[in-house]
């Protein structure tokens, strides 16, 4: 059964016409710059029917994202793409009306009574581009913040998914006119059309090279932008750590949707002594957690052959340079042709090995072995920072020190990946893994101005501050400047 969805008349594929681009985009801009500020209640009603759009739709969501992928668990979508997004419409409309509001700030005595504010405040136009590997989450979660804060919203969705892309076009022609959101599908050269368009930001979900060149063209517009990228996320043990506690998180993050997840811990740090004991730990979490695979609904497939192929080839490279790979798989079972991929873990593993240069996006799983905390934590520094880090042990000066001398995008604490479902911390990462912050209060703000306002009060003193200047502001700037 394939999923119902109509025609988008917006697919662009093939050749972009940006003719055709602009006709989309320019009414939008028009409208920002002319058209009146919606409303609290309009950008409520907004929230409203994509939140009921979604919930009639779930199904449907669940089904064209398992088609795109070959096989992806239902379980998985439900909670990562629907639930997930469902939270954030719910935790924007109960906190919009505080975000919307003026917020205060300090006036210094000097220029006292008058009165200064933050006045949020509509950017315009925002462009998002979402990834394959959670199509809906990460085009929905943006959208959402962007239309909190009064925006109109322009969505590329991966080529990857047409399936799931074709069925947000429809929610989306559903529930907005096209001047205010609208949603274009087409391939690497649409997504560099797109990003040149003078958006007034644009936020992308990504590779970290691909996000380069989207600073690149965003840059010729000095479009300011938000880039969520990945990177290699370390899972740290530290000493004394419970091995099973430590080994049931990861194996649980590593193999949530196969792997194809940015925050995933991408290698696991152990004590040397201790590694052989976390491998029979990691192994047997696998077998509980996944007793089998290839008929598994839980288990989820390599979105498409490509990005098997690459998997496979990190594998291969790292076998034929010397590392020794420990299957995950529980059962004797053949994947052959089958578009998903055993899972396993690789130790033994050096930087000239592949699989320790790239982001893995797979379930794969290197183990690399340390000698002193110390030494785990120059590990991790030597390398660039990543979008997550993941530390586990009861010794509380020894998970401080790693959330302490690290840098990283977010940090989880005994615990893998669900530091980005807390609506309230702001998700981001830094340096290679991304720039700036969304979730919560920090999205509403990414997706505005926050404009500083100045009222003066009818009396205040500013005179002192105008020519010519005399006597008194000498007397005023001794009181002000003291001496050296």
């Amino acid at each position: 059964m394939t999923t119902d969805v109509s025609l988008d008349p917006t697919d662009l594929s093939g050749e972009p016409d940006p003719a055709r681009l602009r006709a989309l985009f320019d009414p939008m801009h028009r409208a920002s710059r002319h058209g009146t500020t919606r409303t609290y209640e309009q950008r409520i009603g907004d929230l409203d029917r994509l939140s009921a759009a979604m919930l009639r739709r779930q199904d449907d969501i669940a089904r064209a994202i398992s088609e795109d992928f070959g096989h992806r668990s239902r379980h998985e979508t439900l909670i990562a793409e629907v639930f997930v997004t469902l939270q954030s419409i719910d935790h924007t409309r109960e906190h919009l009306a505080a975000w919307m509001s003026p917020a205060a700030r300090p006036v210094r005595w000097l220029f006292q009574p008058g009165r200064a504010e933050i006045v949020p405040q509509p950017l315009g136009v925002v462009g998002i581009i979402g990834p394959w590997n959670y199509p809906f989450q990460l085009l929905g979660a943006p959208l959402v913040y962007a239309l909190a804060a009064g925006n109109r919203v322009m969505l590329k969705p991966s080529e990857f998914v047409p399936r799931i892309s074709a069925l947000i076009a429809d929610i989306v022609r559903e529930c907005f006119a096209p001047e205010q959101v609208c949603l274009v599908q087409g391939g690497p050269k649409l997504a560099e059309a797109f990003s040149q368009l003078p958006f007034d930001l644009l936020f992308f979900t990504g590779s970290t090279r691909v996000g380069k060149h989207v600073m690149r063209a965003a840059a010729e517009n000095l479009t300011p932008v938000v880039l969520e990228l990945g990177g290699k996320s370390p899972a740290v043990v530290t000493p004394g750590a419970s091995l099973s506690r430590a080994a049931t998180s990861i194996v649980t993050g590593k193999l949530f949707n196969a792997g194809q997840t940015c925050i995933a811990p991408d290698y696991a740090l152990v004590q040397r002594g201790e590694r052989d004991a976390f491998v029979a730990e990691l192994v047997a979490a696998a077998a509980r957690l996944y007793p089998t695979l290839l008929d598994n609904p839980d288990y989820s497939s390599i979105v498409n052959a490509h990005h098997r192929a690459r998997l496979v080839g990190l594998l291969d490279d790292a076998r034929a340079k010397g590392a020794t790979l420990t299957s995950l798989a529980p059962a004797a079972e053949f994947f052959g042709a089958s578009g998903k991929l055993a899972p396993a873990l690789l130790l033994d593993v050096d930087d000239e090995m592949a699989v320790m240069q790239e982001e893995i996006f797979g379930p794969l799983l290197p183990v690399v072995t340390y000698d002193t905390l110390d030494d785990a934590i120059a590990y991790v520094n030597d390398r660039p920072r990543p979008l997550a880090l993941y530390p586990f042990g009861d010794d509380r000066a020894a998970v401080q020190a790693v959330i302490e001398r690290t840098v990283s995008g977010g940090v989880a604490v005994n615990e893998t990946m669900v530091h980005f479902a807390q609506e309230d911390l702001p998700f981001g990462g830094v340096g290679p893994s991304g720039m700036g912050h969304y979730h919560g209060r920090e999205g509403f703000e990414a997706m505005s101005k926050m404009k500083p306002v100045f009222h003066q009060a009818r009396v205040n003193g500013t005179f002192l501050l105008r020519p010519p200047y005399g006597p008194l502001l000498d007397t005023a700037l001794r009181a002000l400047i003291p001496k050296g």
